[in-house]
């Protein structure tokens, strides 16, 4: 059986301990997931991601459900983490998280996933088609998504960080301005 590999990089603008728990989220794979792929987590919430931790996923695949299950075979809190499949569509499927300080908020994070088709000279076939198309738009996606999820988080801490300093400005103004109301 043959094994592929897919690698991707990505600046995360957030201190390490940020990044690294934006992707320890379970639930923000539902997020960054390609909406065609309909996927679900069906793991009850909440998921303490630690060596050990299984959980429970479902997706569609052309209209027919597929559920997968990973267990985190590796755990380095801030550093890095490591799903493995034990139940899905793979014949194999790892997929190592890592999170590389490059300065005060840039994280470099390095997905690395090793994966084999089951079917032998079918799946070789199936790979060269599609699957490894589908791999890397998924992967585009989730990178695109991540970007805009950690831009709008950005400008939600900005526009609360701009609204505490008019309501400050605003206790110091409304004692001399009460006389107009």
């Amino acid at each position: 059986m043959k094994t592929y590999f897919l690698e991707r990089l990505q600046i995360i603008p957030r201190p390490r301990g940020e990044a690294f728990a934006f992707f320890c989220d379970a639930f923000n794979l539902e997020r960054i997931t390609p909406p065609f792929l309909r996927f679900h987590i069906l793991t009850s919430p909440p998921i303490k991601i630690e060596a050990g931790t299984v959980i429970d996923y479902r997706l569609s695949l052309f209209g027919a459900p597929i559920r997968w299950r990973t267990v985190i075979e590796s755990w380095i809190p801030e550093q890095l983490f490591v799903d493995r499949q034990i139940k899905g569509p793979y014949a194999y499927w790892r997929h190592t998280h890592s999170f590389e300080e490059r300065g005060p908020r840039q994280i470099l994070m390095r997905d690395l996933i090793e994966y084999s088709i089951p079917y032998a000279i079918l799946g070789r076939v199936a790979h060269r088609l599609f699957v490894k198309r589908w791999l890397n738009e998924i992967f585009n996606y989730r990178a695109a998504m991540t970007a805009h999820l950690l831009e709008v988080e950005d400008k939600v801490e900005e526009l609360i960080e701009r609204n505490r300093a008019i309501r400050e400005v605003q206790k110091h103004i409304r004692p001399q301005a009460r006389w107009f109301f």
